[in-house]
């Protein structure tokens, strides 16, 4: 008897896990890309974002940015290895219906204001708070590239 009751739970255990997987799965991903250093990230980041939604355009996607990272949505701002400006490249995913946004901490701590940012730029009072908030209050996927 103690051996069909624990069949039963193991079955039932199976059965209920499987149906939480399937029902996680049919929703779209939602992931929130961490950027804090637009030196050693920023255009990684930005082709990691766009090489994500060739593959699952369906994808919710927002980037916070904070510290060094808000760089990457100043006016001008360009990578500096490469010389490659990050505005057409985040025009391009805000078109795909990626979200930027930007620490205003960050924007206070280093005496920046919004008229510095592209229109791209979205703003959150905290980038750290934000992101925490994607992952465990909205069940975003977290990525830093």
């Amino acid at each position: 008897m103690k051996k069909l009751l624990s069949i039963i739970a193991v079955l039932t255990f199976s059965l209920g896990f499987g149906s939480l997987v399937s029902a996680q799965s049919t929703g779209n991903t939602k992931v929130v890309y961490h950027i804090d250093d637009a030196e050693s990230q920023g255009l990684k980041g930005l082709r990691n974002i766009r090489n994500h939604l060739d593959v699952a355009p369906q994808t919710t996607i927002i980037v916070v940015t904070h510290a060094n990272g808000v760089d990457i949505m100043m006016e001008g701002a360009k990578d500096k290895k490469n010389n490659v400006e990050y505005a057409p490249l985040v025009g391009a995913l805000k078109s795909r219906g990626v979200k930027f946004e930007v620490c205003e901490i960050t924007l206070k701590n280093r005496n920046l204001k919004k008229d510095q940012f592209t229109l791209d730029a979205d703003f959150t009072p905290s980038g750290v708070v934000r992101v925490a908030d994607l992952q465990y209050k909205d069940g975003f996927a977290y990525i830093k590239p």
